[in-house]
């Protein structure tokens, strides 16, 4: 069945539509464009109870994503789980945690499979072959690997100081990857030049505005598995502050179907103390964006001096009553192996972004012990294993003596 709830791309500052095609910018004023919907008709096909009966991925909220036609690319994507965290809960001195664990998503373990799925499957409606896209590594990956299952070419442009294990979790699936010297800003530059030389979809920059309605999936997510409810507080990692953003989007669209109980979530932003222009931005309460030439982090991921969306990002924050922090290297890594000691999650430097915030939010009393919580984890750890570093074990012969000689009489 098509999809016909998409009404046009709509640019988000003078409101002028334009054709569902590979656009991103407004001629007018050239603010970002965003995909517009008909949510009467959406209303009048999606229920509650519609969704259920649907298979457990991203697409039973089809009617809220931007295709035309059925999905084609990533149709097993989505649907991650929620975790109550109660141990890392009891650590933060909070009592309704919940993790969103995307560091296993399928197929490549980041939310940017959600994004991608959507991206392609509409590059494919629009009859492009090739896609292509500017990436710090989750993206790269996943571009690659979504490529590699539709038939598609792939040319996947990075950073060249990009973390080897992301280099080659690209490579593997076939990708023509290129690196590019400087940092993520200067290969998005390159690849917004080379929209104009290639007929390729680029997924991040002419299909944009499709590819970021793929992040409304988490929200919806989250809100359905804590029993379509919506939590006091959400924190979010934040690159160019589109998940934010479309997080916000995805719970002003479950407040407008009547799918939830209405209220308040505060939208709390997590950045690296070597890259932080959102957070900066939020805590001079400006709307105004002050570019990071040359960021120094290790949460590469996360590292966009420039932020697409830094502008909605600080708005959508500052308008939920939440904050953003900024937190030093020492600090992810410290919040990498609490989350993995207290809840057996294993996640990359953008998810030790995120503990690392949600502890500095606690601590400044900003969430209360009893509010309910969920935290975003959107990569898997063994893509960033260079951040970690631990003593090598012991080596004993395979004799019981060995051991009780290592361990002590302590444990006799």
């Amino acid at each position: 069945m098509l999809n016909s709830m998409v009404q046009a791309l709509r640019c988000r500052e003078c409101g002028r539509d334009y054709p569902k095609e590979a656009l991103h910018v407004c001629e007018d004023c050239f603010g970002p464009l965003e995909v517009a919907y008909d949510y009467e008709a959406v209303a009048a096909r999606l229920t509650r109870a519609a969704i259920a009966t649907r298979p457990p991925t991203m697409w039973r909220y089809r009617e809220l994503l931007p295709l035309d036609a059925p999905p084609t690319v990533g149709l097993d994507n989505g649907f991650t789980p929620l975790v109550r965290a109660d141990r890392l809960g009891q650590r933060l001195g909070l009592r309704a945690l919940y993790i969103k664990n995307d560091s296993v998503c399928h197929p490549t373990w980041s939310f940017k499979d959600r994004v991608v799925a959507v991206a392609l499957s509409k590059a494919r409606e629009l009859g492009f072959e090739t896609v292509a896209c500017a990436s710090t590594g989750n993206l790269a990956n996943s571009v690659s690997a979504h490529a590699a299952t539709a038939g598609l070419g792939a040319f996947v442009f990075i950073p060249d100081d990009l973390e080897a294990g992301k280099v080659l979790a690209t490579q593997i699936y076939g990708a023509r990857v290129v690196a590019v010297r400087g940092s993520y800003d200067d290969v998005n530059r390159l690849c917004a030049e080379l929209t104009d030389r290639y007929r390729w979809g680029f997924v991040n920059v002419n299909l944009r505005p499709y590819y970021a309605e793929g992040s409304k999936t988490y929200g919806y997510e989250i809100q359905e598995q804590l029993g379509w409810r919506q939590p006091a507080h959400i924190v979010v990692p934040m690159a160019s502050g589109s998940l934010l953003t479309k997080i916000g989007k995805s719970l002003d669209e479950f407040r407008q179907l009547g799918f939830v109980t209405t209220s308040p979530t505060r939208l709390h932003g997590a950045q690296a103390a070597g890259c932080g222009p959102i957070a900066e931005a939020v805590a001079r309460d400006s709307e105004d964006i002050r570019p990071v030439k040359k960021p120094q982090t290790i949460a590469k991921s996360l590292a966009i001096g420039n932020p697409a969306d830094g502008f909605y990002a600080s708005r959508a924050i500052r308008a939920s009553g939440g904050t953003a922090v900024a937190v030093s290297d020492a600090e992810i890594v410290e919040a990498m192996k609490l989350l993995g000691e207290c809840e057996g999650i294993f996640t990359e430097t953008a998810g030790g972004v995120t503990i690392a915030a949600l502890r500095r939010i606690v601590a400044e009393g900003r969430i209360q012990a009893d509010e309910l919580t969920v935290a975003c984890i959107t990569g898997n750890g063994l893509k960033t294993q260079e951040a970690l570093q631990f003593t090598a074990p012991p080596v004993i012969s395979p004799h019981a003596h060995e051991l009780a000689a290592l361990l002590g009489p302590a444990y006799e």
